[in-house]
């Protein structure tokens, strides 16, 4: 197949799969590995490389999804606050083989878009990695991840945009 059809294709497979879908299958360490390396071919001017991705796995995974869902329980005006959704934090934690939060950390020698946009880019290429090895994810920006500086460590300079959840299909 010529490589042009065999990237329309992947493309075109392209989907968000959420963690209900996902099999109890182990994904590969080193498709994961892939997946995360297909990250630094993004686009980035400067090669700032503002994409700042941490793989949570185990035991790891699981104090992300307590910390999420601890995260809720408190910011959660009581009125609005729903137990199904805070049970549903750590569930759809649990059912994901791996998360990867995604983080920018911002240069200073661009505008903040350009490194917002660099890093879509890499999440993108992580998305079509993943799609390629038969690896369902999806990209997810629930309001805690307002609340994570402390936990992931991120620097002044530093600001988590999303959740990157992986399992196979």
């Amino acid at each position: 197949m010529e490589k042009v059809e065999i990237l329309k294709n992947i493309i075109e497979a392209r989907r968000s799969t959420f963690p209900k879908s996902y099999s109890t299958e182990e994904i590969q360490q080193s498709v994961l590995t892939e997946i995360l390396n297909s990250a630094n071919f993004a686009p980035n001017h400067k090669r700032t490389k503002p994409w700042r991705l941490k793989v949570f796995r185990g035991e790891e995974k699981n104090q992300l999804g307590v910390k999420l869902a601890a995260i809720y329980q408190v910011t959660a005006d009581p009125q609005t606050f729903l137990e199904k959704k805070y049970i549903d934090i750590t569930d759809k934690i649990a059912m994901s083989d791996s998360i990867i939060t995604i983080s920018v950390n911002f240069s200073g020698l661009l505008p903040e878009w350009e490194e917002i946009a660099a890093t879509a880019m890499s999440v993108q290429n992580m998305y079509l990695t993943a799609t390629a090895y038969e690896v369902g994810c999806y990209w997810s920006t629930p309001g805690m991840i307002n609340h994570l500086r402390e936990f992931l460590q991120l620097e002044e300079n530093q600001k988590c945009i999303g959740l990157f959840y992986l399992g196979k299909v």
